[in-house]
């Protein structure tokens, strides 16, 4: 019986190690991400460019990566198309608002892969479109690479038919 508790306590133990990943909240990497954020909302370019990578590859619901001149001319598109440009993230029962969700996890080397640095946000982003007045609320996570202090790759994960209607709706009404 005693090597029967001593085990089970034994693998109880080992079962709750982290293997060396990391989790935090409030590290220069996470804050980062939050003062990335502000310049998207203020539709500041430069200071979006000064943490990108100037190889940086962006995968948007795809496979294929875009890069740096494609990210920029999007967020230039969606001020242009949309006002009241927020983000949000809401507690479970949608009180109060605790801003945008970040984390950054550094994952140890392990078979034969580097350390990773990863930063995960989630958030509901929100405008109202230019075009047709109709406001949009869509929920999102991003997930951001670094290197050498810079982001190298991001995942954008949200379901962008809505603003890709806008964005429609409003070049058919610039052509007319």
């Amino acid at each position: 019986m005693r090597n029967s508790l001593f085990i089970l306590i034994a693998f109880f133990a080992i079962s709750c190690t982290n293997n060396g990943v990391m989790v935090t909240f409030d590290d220069e990497k996470s804050n980062a991400i939050r003062a990335h954020y502000q310049n998207y909302l203020n539709n500041d370019i430069d200071g979006l460019k000064s943490l990108w990578s100037p190889d940086l590859k962006i995968y948007m619901n795809s496979p294929d990566a875009a890069g740096v001149d494609d990210i920029a001319s999007l967020i230039s598109a969606q001020h242009a198309n949309f006002d009241n440009i927020s983000m949000s993230f809401q507690d479970d029962e949608g009180g109060e608002d605790l801003g945008v969700w970040v984390q950054t996890i550094v994952y140890p080397a392990n078979n034969g892969y580097p350390e990773t640095t990863l930063t995960q946000s989630w958030f509901t982003w929100n405008a109202t479109g230019k075009a047709s007045g109709k406001t949009l609320e869509v929920p999102a996570h991003i997930g951001f690479e670094w290197a050498d202090g810079k982001i190298v790759k991001e995942w954008h994960n949200f379901d962008p038919s809505g603003m890709m209607a806008e964005l429609e709706l409003a070049a058919s009404q610039s052509e007319e």
